[in-house]
């Protein structure tokens, strides 16, 4: 395939793989809510017939996680030799750490599941790696993809200031602020909503390059 025909593709696989991403994480995040109250998650009654929600949640999480990674992949590979190393080394950090904690989120929350030992530790486990850490890896995720994208021309400027207080929102306020969590996926499916609509630029030549 020539690398312009790849060039073409890589902006409609990363817009669709960050929509999808949004839709199956907001879902998750949703099902888990409902299941799990916000407020003092170790002391929360989870009812029995709500534990329908945390299993369809579980199965979702995985492939949101799947396609999260597909978008943060497409999104690397069109920025290119362009990309600051230092910027890219913390863009693909945040992002690996935010679906590891995720998917540890996925698993403790998973203890409201046994309904011979309900843990209360695990519930607040669970809490706590969503709100207080992988909200706040998805934070740094945002202003790493924000300054890259801006730099190179791709995002105009309101998106990118968009993405710099959905940031500040997840850095600061997440631990403390009901429904937080939505706050990524929202921003993941704006952002993939705008490359599906005007589709990636190609990358600007980097410095060394001119």
């Amino acid at each position: 395939m020539e690398p312009r025909d790849e060039r073409l593709r890589t902006p409609r696989a990363a817009g669709m793989a960050g929509a999808v991403f949004a839709v199956l994480m907001a879902a998750a995040i949703v099902l888990v809510r409902i299941a799990i109250p916000a407020g003092n998650a170790a002391d929360a009654k989870v009812d029995p017939g709500e534990r329908w929600a945390v299993r369809v949640a579980l199965e979702i999480l995985p492939f949101a996680g799947i396609f999260f990674l597909w978008f943060m992949g497409a999104l690397r590979a069109q920025v290119g030799d362009a990309e600051d190393r230092f910027i890219a080394t913390v863009f693909l950090g945040s992002g690996l750490v935010f679906v590891a904690t995720t998917f540890g989120a996925g698993a403790a929350a998973g203890t409201v599941l046994n309904e011979a030992q309900p843990s209360g530790f695990g519930r607040q486990f669970a809490y706590t790696l969503m709100t207080t850490y992988a909200l706040r890896m998805a934070a740094v995720f945002v202003f790493t993809t924000s300054t890259i994208a801006h730099r190179l021309g791709v995002f105009p400027r309101p998106l990118a200031v968009l993405g710099y207080l959905a940031g500040l929102v997840m850095l600061i306020f997440g631990s403390g602020l009901p429904w937080s969590e939505l706050v990524f996926p929202a921003w993941a499916l704006v952002v993939s909503i705008h490359i599906l609509r005007v589709g990636l630029r190609e990358p600007l030549p980097s410095a060394g390059a001119r």
